[in-house]
């Protein structure tokens, strides 16, 4: 009897020490946080990733999955794996493209909990744009992101305010051989290209998607847009090349200093201030021109963060999403990456101005920065898009033809779904 007792007395202490082992090592072991983010910010953002694991050990370890250098291939990566069940992912990096196709979809966990108004508030205008959907905040950004054209200092006195002016400047310059490009863009079938036509539409007063849902890209003002894109390759004012182009080509040409002009996005800024750079110090930046010498509007190009509704350490995530968006971060990526920071108030540190005196400009040029079509549908219609300017910029398509036709397929698309 005194045998028995004595080895259910064991098995109760084994039970209670396995139970009180796997409570202490479930206390003590960390919380996995799993981030999707495209090669370029995976390796931008390497010292902040190891700083927040090295302030949370034992907490939350922050891991990071680079994915592709391409934008849409990194969505094509989290989609498959959405729509495969059980995403490894409890963080996405999302252009702010992708939001209201994923939100649509169901994939993201609403962030208002975790955001109140005075963050909120921080925000600048344009990084405060395209984080919403429906009215329920799904996105909080890293960067502020925006289309801007870059411009020579040492062969000009002042940029160009008119289509037109830009046309004649890069024509002059490179007909008397100062440079062998003059203005050098994102001209390949892309979502570049989107971006560029976004721009020059914009410049000439138009409007790809409106309000109430209606395509636009057969209207005068988008006519204009596309003819003058064709122009400049067909004058020679761009390099009929440019349609092989994308950021990083155009960087590499006016860098050189083989070009006058250059549209990209603030991170080349950066690279344009290099010691290897032939431009270094001789480099102006504002936004695209408009037709009546007013800036135009700056396509928005901002990159945040997303939880995914699957995840089951939301909290844990929303932590890591804080640490690697608050202020001194920013700074970081700004002053080592060139990214446009998104809080206001950051704009008007004097210690950064210094430094960096484009950041005045940056800001006026996120004010006036405008999100591509915000529709479940947009990578469906910007393909459209791509496909038919480029027929005209690389085929010799009629212009009037292409983009009726490209407003035709639009709007199908559109009405499919009934949008």
């Amino acid at each position: 009897m005194k045998l028995y007792k004595l080895k259910y007395l064991i098995i109760i202490l084994l039970i209670f020490s396995f139970f009180t082992f796997n409570a202490i090592s479930k206390v003590s072991e960390a919380t996995n946080i799993s981030i999707l983010m495209p090669a370029p910010f995976a390796k931008s953002t390497e010292r902040l990733v190891e700083q927040f694991n090295k302030e949370n050990k034992g907490k939350i370890n922050l891991e990071v999955t680079q994915g592709p250098l391409e934008t849409e291939s990194v969505s094509d990566l989290a989609i498959s794996s959405l729509l495969l069940g059980n995403s490894p992912f409890d963080i996405l990096l999302m252009d702010v493209t992708w939001l209201p196709k994923y939100a649509e979809a169901g994939w993201l966990a609403t962030l208002d909990q975790w955001i109140d108004p005075n963050m909120r508030d921080s925000l600048s205008y344009g990084a405060s744009l395209g984080n919403s959907y429906k009215g329920e905040l799904y996105r909080w950004p890293l960067v502020a992101d925006m289309g801007l054209l870059y411009w020579r200092t040492d062969l000009m006195k002042r940029a160009p305010k008119t289509p037109e002016e830009l046309l004649e400047i890069s024509l002059e310059l490179k007909n008397k051989g100062i440079v062998p490009y003059g203005y050098v863009w994102q001209g390949r079938q892309y979502e570049g290209l989107s971006c560029v036509f976004l721009e020059v539409l914009s410049g000439f007063k138009g409007e790809w998607l409106n309000n109430s849902n209606e395509i636009n890209l057969a209207n005068p003002e988008s006519i204009k847009a596309a003819s003058w894109l064709n122009e400049l390759i067909q004058s020679g004012a761009s390099p009929k090349s440019v349609t092989n182009f994308s950021e990083t080509e155009a960087l590499q040409a006016f860098e050189s200093g083989e070009a006058a002009f250059m549209r990209n996005w603030p991170y080349a800024w950066a690279e344009l201030q290099k010691e290897k750079s032939s431009v270094k110090d001789k480099v102006g930046i504002t936004t695209m021109v408009s037709e009546n010498g007013e800036n135009s509007t700056a396509t928005l190009g901002s990159w945040g963060f997303s939880i995914l509704k699957s995840s089951d350490n939301k909290e844990a995530a929303f932590e890591a999403i804080k640490f690697l968006t608050s202020e001194s971060a920013q700074k970081e990526l700004f002053i080592h990456n060139g990214y446009t920071p998104t809080k206001e108030h950051i704009f008007e540190d004097k210690e950064l101005i210094k430094n960096s005196p484009i950041l005045p400009i940056l800001k006026k040029a996120l004010a006036i920065a405008k999100p591509r079509p915000e529709t479940p549908l947009y990578a469906q219609i910007s393909d459209v898009l791509q496909k038919q300017l480029s027929s005209i910029l690389t085929d010799g398509k009629d212009v009037n033809e292409a983009m009726k036709l490209a407003e035709q397929k639009s709007r199908k698309i559109i009405s499919s779904t009934g949008s």
